[in-house]
């Protein structure tokens, strides 16, 4: 269904009363709940009944696969059908039954996305215990911290993390009593856990526990918490997501119903690949969506280098990343045509430049050049295993010069989403073929309300011509609150309104784009507010770059920037202007700086920024940021406070040089 305007307005919006409530614009919904949002069936009651229902209709397709590994190496993907874990299921719940925890008790599940995460998953949904994913980058102690704050007394755990788990005794030993390893135990870690009274069982010798008994499964609500999921600040302690079975069903059928009236929608035949952490909102809802129409689900080996390998073997047709994922991909990419010589070259430019001109025109990718996706493209298809025809962004901003790329290469729908744990992920979702889309996440999901409230102090008006704002949603897919801190429940949901913190721009087709975050805004010493990561996603055009941290604080007039720049456009660079040296060197060149100085002034002349919000002074960092120092989320949003302490030296010479 094409149309120009994705969204319908179903409330009007209200100005704000001085001193009182803020201005707040039109709620909106997705077009396609126009007549109403899609109400799942009756006997749809608990995520138990998601997998019940599929196993019955479904018994013997295959659901759970990971590859065989003979001698060290990794043969064929093996599947376990949908009776074949339902009965391994039942076995383990069994189990759990039989050592005392039951109904609304709390089991923890820490490792890398396996058959046995899923299957303890399960049976967590069959007994109606809370499920409570743990999750190690969350930081140092977070394990600990989450075992104790949602009280988990059983543990499942894959064999490598026993000993991280046994490390959080003795404090977590005041709840936890129980561990079960997704493979052995050694007697070395039998020996520690007996030291701190636990029992810890391996995978077998837990599923002959319930052999022989039988226990009727509880009955279970909408209203019940099905997981407890642990989110990272970028500040403070984890914050634990109470997430029931009613959220997950109703995002469920908006994402069932939005794929297909897209004509994309998901079936038993497809296959998707199972590496990005089940512990995050953005995999659970995929993997749970998978299983709701007994589509099979193939695990990676949990080693980033064989992720190409494991995608040739699976041959997925829906793949799901991350930002930093696609962004590795395009480097590729990019590598390979530089080092292809100039037929090559010329021949992909004009390939690209020929499919994507038709798409711009309106043509759906499949049909925009037949000829340049056999030729020049097939490649880039095969590279994603031959399958893909579904390619999902989520958890962090895509840069536009990437998206628009792989919409053109990939052969496949590129499309970016926003939503967070809090709404239980997907939100909003840009529509296959709307080229205009591009930078934006799209229009809301089938499922929700959304409205935008106005940030007076950051200038955004939610009922001016450009309606910006705070991204508020109302919905049934929405939390019921963080587990023991009603405090922080009340600061987010008002009246029924998830209030996100991050600032959205309505786009005149529907779309939402998101511009700005609520508390990244700091004041220089001349008195102006500086919208932090506004002004970061604007400097992220720059192409040389792989990502920047902006920092301005109200003792200093102007902005500085650490900035993670693109090895191979930097080193590309330095080759046509004779800057010599490896890429350390190369960025320690002051030359280099005051090009990427130069580019970042372009691209503030090319958006109009006003002159404090120009950087003045760059730091080049070689590494990118990332989670083992503490410098972002498990999500990859910017852990501020750390960077600053981490970068402190540099911030102060750059101060310095002025």
């Amino acid at each position: 269904m094409a149309t120009s305007r994705y969204i319908v307005e179903v409330e009007k919006g209200k100005e704000g009363v001085d001193g009182g409530s803020l201005s707040v614009g039109p709620v909106y919904r997705s077009i396609y709940a126009k007549d109403g949002f899609p109400e799942p069936a009756d006997d749809l009651v608990s995520c138990w009944d998601i997998f019940r229902q599929s196993v019955e209709k479904s018994p013997n397709n295959p659901m759970l696969g990971r590859r065989e590994i003979v001698d060290g190496i990794a043969g064929n993907y093996v599947w376990q059908t949908y009776k074949e874990v339902h009965d391994v299921v039942i076995k383990l719940g069994n189990s759990i039954r039989t050592i005392g925890v039951g109904k609304g008790d709390k089991c923890g599940i820490y490792g890398a996305n396996s058959p046995e995460w899923i299957i303890s998953m399960e049976a967590c949904n069959a007994h109606g215990l809370y499920c409570v994913p743990l999750y190690d980058t969350l930081g140092a102690g977070a394990i600990e911290f989450i075992i104790c704050h949602a009280e988990v007394s059983l543990a499942f755990s894959e064999e490598k993390k026993i000993s991280e788990l046994l490390k959080t005794a003795p404090n977590s030993t005041e709840y936890m009593k129980n561990i079960v390893s997704f493979g052995e135990v050694t007697n070395a870690e039998r020996v520690e856990a007996e030291r701190h009274g636990l029992t810890i069982y391996s995978w077998d010798e837990f599923l002959k526990l319930g052999e022989g008994k039988h226990y009727d499964l509880p009955e279970k609500k909408r209203s019940d918490v099905c997981t407890i999921m642990y989110t990272s600040g970028t500040t403070g302690d984890p914050k634990g997501v109470l997430l029931t079975n009613e959220s997950l069903i109703y995002l469920l059928e908006g994402a069932k119903m939005l794929l297909k009236t897209l004509n994309e929608e998901c079936t038993s035949q497809d296959v998707y690949l199972s590496y990005l952490p089940l512990a995050h909102i953005f995999d659970r809802v995929i993997e749970e969506l998978f299983i709701y129409q007994a589509a099979s689900i193939g695990f990676w080996r949990g080693d980033i280098k064989t992720l190409i390998e494991d995608i040739g073997a699976l041959k997925p047709t829906i793949f799901c990343a991350v930002p930093r994922v696609l962004e590795r991909i395009y480097a590729g990419l990019q590598q390979k045509l530089s080092d292809g010589g100039f037929i090559k070259k010329t021949l992909f430019n004009f390939a690209f430049n020929y499919k994507k001109g038709n798409m711009e025109k309106g043509t759906p990718h499949e049909q925009a050049s037949t000829l340049s996706d056999k030729i020049v493209f097939k490649k880039v298809k095969e590279g994603l295993g031959g399958r893909v025809r579904l390619i999902l962004s989520g958890a962090a901003p895509l840069a536009a010069h990437i998206e628009s790329f792989l919409r053109v290469v990939a052969c496949a729908h590129v499309l970016q989403g926003y939503g967070l744990t809090e709404s239980c992920g997907g939100t909003f979702l840009s529509i296959p073929n709307e080229l205009k889309m591009i930078g934006t996440v799209g229009p809301p999901v089938p499922n929700v309300d959304i409205r935008l409230e106005s940030v007076p102090e950051m200038g955004y008006d939610a009922l001016g011509s450009n309606p910006r704002g705070e991204i508020c949603i109302r919905g049934k897919t929405l939390f019921s609150g963080y587990y023991k801190r009603e405090d922080l429940t009340q600061e987010v949901l008002i009246d029924g309104w998830l209030h996100t913190g991050d600032v959205g721009e309505w786009q005149p087709n529907g779309a939402m784009k998101i511009i700005d975050r609520k508390k990244n805004i700091f004041k220089l010493s001349q008195g102006e507010y500086v919208a932090v990561e506004n002004l970061e996603n604007i400097y992220s055009h720059v192409a040389a770059i792989e990502a920047i941290w902006v920092y301005g604080n109200s003792y200093e007039s102007y902005l500085v920037a650490v900035v993670c720049p693109s090895k191979l456009h930097i080193e590309h660079w330095a080759r046509e202007h004779n800057v010599s040296g490896d890429f350390e060197s190369i960025c320690q060149n002051q030359k280099t700086k005051e090009f990427l100085l130069g580019e970042f002034n372009r691209v503030a002349k090319d958006k109009k920024l006003k002159g404090f919000e120009l950087i003045k002074g760059v730091h080049l960092e070689t590494v990118p940021f990332d989670m083992d120092r503490d410098l972002i989320t498990p999500s990859y949003k910017k852990k501020r406070p750390q960077l600053l302490k981490y970068y402190q030296k540099e911030i102060d010479e750059m101060y310095k040089k002025k």
